[in-house]
């Protein structure tokens, strides 16, 4: 019962740690500091803009990938990896 708590526990500490940045990402930077990233340039293109428009969905792709690298680390150390 310990472990499953355990595992349990570093799992959702993975998930608030994904939202906490996807929220950062896409709300922060992508609609209250908008217009302060707008005056840095990234390719041409506002900067405040690209987070809004494409930034957000980068990053969250990347979580997508982080999360399940860490989770299968976390399935393996609690012997709960699928065969």
């Amino acid at each position: 019962m310990e472990s499953e708590n355990s595992y349990w526990t570093e799992n959702l500490r993975l998930i608030l740690i994904c939202l906490a940045i996807w929220f950062v990402v896409s709300f922060v930077f992508g609609i209250l500091l908008v217009e302060p990233l707008n005056e840095i340039r990234m390719g041409g293109y506002k900067l405040g803009f690209w987070f809004a428009q494409q930034g957000s969905i980068y990053v969250f792709v990347a979580l997508i990938f982080w999360y399940t690298s860490k989770m299968n680390k976390l399935d393996k150390k609690y012997k709960v990896e699928e065969k």
